[in-house]
């Protein structure tokens, strides 16, 4: 039975009792103790037994609870809307059409609710930080453990530098190249990131809420000035143009038969990155068990429904064959975003978006750092990365994995490379953070299934879970079907004629992920656990209630914060 700090002045905490514990710890192997930070007076919540968290929260040692569930679910919607819908989305649709576009981002969608409710699960239950990697080491093989936090810290890492490519391309908009090289701005805004990730977890969560807030509403307005447009409330059409509507939809709404749905798949994949991002805050989160549930079912239909809406209207608007709907250079002007509300008649529509994306790019950048030090501190904690990453300092940044992540955020560097371009390197970076994006929501999945299995094999019940997937089994297998099938068929284009180049960008990933796993399980010696040895109590969750919470859920919000909580 769990046993809790306790004292007059102590909050009221519910706890299950009863379950077995197999890893022949002692009864309070999970302790949650409220302290008070020095000189602020805000409290946090350290767990003894959360690789995130030390026992006695001395400096140097443990990531403190501090995120709120404003913060969590702004950083998991936030972190999914970036270059990836404001800049990629117009060449979906000019490649396949927007029927196939609609079908590629539904798909994804619904794949990624799934994986979302099986983290759900798995981080109500386990709130430990860099979960992605962490499961895999608790639940099946330390080997798949290693591999996932490497791909995972790589994926994001890739992330950081592509946002930071966009970043100059976005910037190139009002001072042109000549005048500034891009590397400049990427140098910039490498050093902005950084150091807002360096300060406590809690600021990176207040600055994530707001840059996300403004992401949030500029997509709700683009969505009712597109409806505007499109039901002919604003904006003129040009003579012996198409009418905005089912005339422009459907030119050719599956353009390119079934193989151009495959090409599509790294956009859309790319674009919903970061939804997983709940299960890494949940480790920083204050009362993960009420706050990740809470988090989960508020993105999903939200994310669905801005990025289902968003493409059609894009696919209504913008014939799918106007030359710049591809928007191969990555420029602001061909931004699908920018020229829909040109068409609408907003003059300045470009400059807005110009800054709307310019915020998106610094969002998902910071989440992207964010994650990924977070993954690599968990690495550390694990013995799979240098001890000197498990440093936390006093405010509970781990701050030489923010700078390492941070150095290979120079990627974004090659942008000044004249043999290269911008358009090219985004590109390239964007095919290598799909990629792993994928190998991480595949390790979700199979995790997933583990803890299940290891959760029956144990006796446990199922109504001892705070949150209960109720798409298992079909939701992880859902997902390890659709990610291997785009993981193996998305490169299809580079077979016929052969392109070196093509093949690489799309399959260069597979053989160091299969190199990561089986290097570690024969150099470690690492083996596959068995269910019933499989560690399912150190790092519960437990719910905490004081007096300012229950006093707080008594209150009615004002309208403004409801419409807030509506958009996100």
């Amino acid at each position: 039975m769990d046993s809790f700090n306790s004292s007059p002045t102590s909050s009221i905490r519910k706890g299950i009792s009863g379950y077995r514990n197999n890893s022949n710890k002692s009864d309070d192997s999970t302790i949650y103790n409220r302290q008070e930070q020095q000189g602020g007076g805000s409290k946090y919540l350290h767990d003894d037994s959360d690789l995130s968290n030390d026992a006695n929260g001395q400096v140097g040692k443990g990531l403190q609870r501090n995120l709120e569930a404003r913060h969590l679910t702004m950083i998991s919607l936030g972190g999914t809307i970036g270059t990836g819908l404001f800049l990629a989305s117009g060449a979906s649709i000019a490649t396949a059409g927007p029927g196939f576009s609609q079908v590629a981002y539904s798909l994804i969608g619904s794949m990624v609710y799934c994986f979302m409710s099986s983290l759900g699960e798995m981080t109500t239950y386990l709130p430990i930080t860099g979960s992605i990697n962490a499961y895999g080491t608790r639940f099946f093989d330390p080997a798949l453990g290693f591999m996932l936090g490497w791909v995972y810290w790589f994926s994001w890492s890739v992330t950081l530098a592509t946002e930071l490519v966009a970043s100059a391309v976005i910037i190139s908009y009002w001072v042109p190249i000549e005048q500034c090289p891009g590397w400049v701005w990427s140098m910039v805004f490498i050093v902005v990131l950084t150091s807002l990730n360096l300060t406590s977890v809690k600021a990176y969560g207040e600055t994530e809420y707001w840059l996300s807030l403004i992401k949030v509403l500029a997509v709700f307005v683009f969505i009712i000035v597109g409806f505007l447009y499109i039901g002919g409330a604003i904006g003129t059409v040009a003579p012996g143009e198409l009418k905005p509507g089912p005339e422009i939809f459907d030119l050719d709404p599956f353009h390119g038969g079934f193989t151009a749905l495959f090409s599509i798949f790294l956009n859309a994949g790319f674009s919903f990155q970061g939804a997983e991002l709940v299960g890494i805050a949940a480790g920083e989160t204050k009362n993960p068990r009420k706050n990740v549930p809470r988090a989960i079912r508020q993105v999903f239909w939200r994310i669905l429904m801005f990025y289902v809406l968003t493409i059609l209207i894009i696919g209504m608007t913008i014939p799918y064959n106007d030359p710049e709907l591809a928007n191969p250079d990555g420029s602001i002007e061909s931004s699908p975003f920018t020229r829909v509300f040109l068409r609408a008649g907003i003059a300045v529509g470009g400059d807005i978006m110009n800054a709307v994306i310019l915020v998106a790019v610094l969002s998902a950048g910071n989440s992207g750092l964010y994650a990924s030090s977070r993954a690599l501190h968990t690495l550390s904690q694990e013995g799979n990365a240098p001890k000197f990453f498990g440093y936390v300092n006093r405010y509970g940044v781990p701050v030489y994995c923010v700078a390492a992540t941070a150095l290979v955020g120079c990627l974004a560097f090659i942008v000044s490379l004249p043999q290269i371009g911008q358009g090219q390197a985004y590109d390239w970076l964007l095919a290598l953070a799909s990629t792993t994006g994928f190998i991480a929501w595949l390790g979700i999945a199979f995790s997933h299934i583990r803890f299940r299995m290891a959760y029956k094999a144990q006796g446990r019940s199922l109504d001892d879970l705070p949150f209960v997937s109720n798409l298992y089994p079909f939701g992880p297998i859902y997902t390890i079907v659709i990610c291997m099938v785009i993981l193996l068929g998305q490169g299809y284009t580079a077979f016929s004629p052969f392109s070196i180049k093509m093949f690489l960008s799309a399959y260069v990933t597979l053989p160091f992920v299969v190199i990561l796993y089986f290097g570690n399980k024969f150099w470690c010696k690492t083996k596959i656990l068995r269910l019933v040895d499989v560690d399912l109590d150190t790092g519960r969750s437990f719910v905490e209630y004081d007096e300012e919470d229950l006093a707080d859920g008594e209150k009615k919000p004002s309208w403004w914060k409801r419409f807030i909580n509506f958009l996100c």
